[in-house]
């Protein structure tokens, strides 16, 4: 169930907030500029679909998403606990950061954590199939995918060379571990 938890960022575990209706998780976002929303897609593909099938099934989403942010490039990432290379990427994605573009993800299956750092608060968003989020570019934040991870997202690229973080050295991230 996808889920957002507020907390002061200098009070690890004692939450302000704790919302699981989608459409109070999106206004709550929409207050510090994250977009979140539900897609409705007609044809869900299985876990182990191609990548031009899962591109398939939610083009005309991803048709109207790229056109209103300009992005150029959609792809999928499929992340099992098989995954070779997860541990050292999930310290990458465990560590504060920022992007110089926004950071669109729609999960297709699993979840995942887009925890954001923004005006003195902590924003654990707990994304699962079917959610939208984008993050703004700039918004210092890291990603949880869990240490047995096992989910299926679509992401969505302006910049043709992908995923490029610029960390920033804070040790909040450890502060606040994302709870089971």
């Amino acid at each position: 169930m996808s889920s957002l938890t507020v907390y002061a960022d200098d009070r690890p575990g004692v939450a302000c907030l704790h919302l699981t209706d989608p459409a109070r998780i999106a206004a709550e976002l929409g207050r510090i500029g994250v977009r979140f929303e539900q897609w409705d897609s007609p044809v869900v593909p299985p876990r182990d679909a191609t990548e031009a099938e899962v591109l398939d099934a939610y083009r005309p989403y991803l048709d109207q998403l790229m056109g209103e942010t300009g992005a150029g490039s959609a792809d999928v990432i499929r992340v099992r606990p098989d995954t070779a290379g997860w541990a050292q990427a999930r310290g990458k994605y465990l560590s504060e950061h920022v992007h110089s573009e926004d950071e669109v993800r729609f999960f297709v299956h699993g979840q995942g954590d887009f925890i954001l750092h923004v005006n003195g608060h902590v924003y654990d968003v707990r994304c699962t199939a079917r959610d939208l989020i984008s993050v703004p570019a700039g918004t210092p934040h890291w990603f949880d995918g869990g240490e047995v991870p096992d989910f299926v997202t679509l992401r969505i690229f302006t910049n043709p060379d992908g995923w490029i973080a610029q960390y920033t050295g804070s040790d909040i991230a450890v502060r606040f571990p994302v709870e089971a």
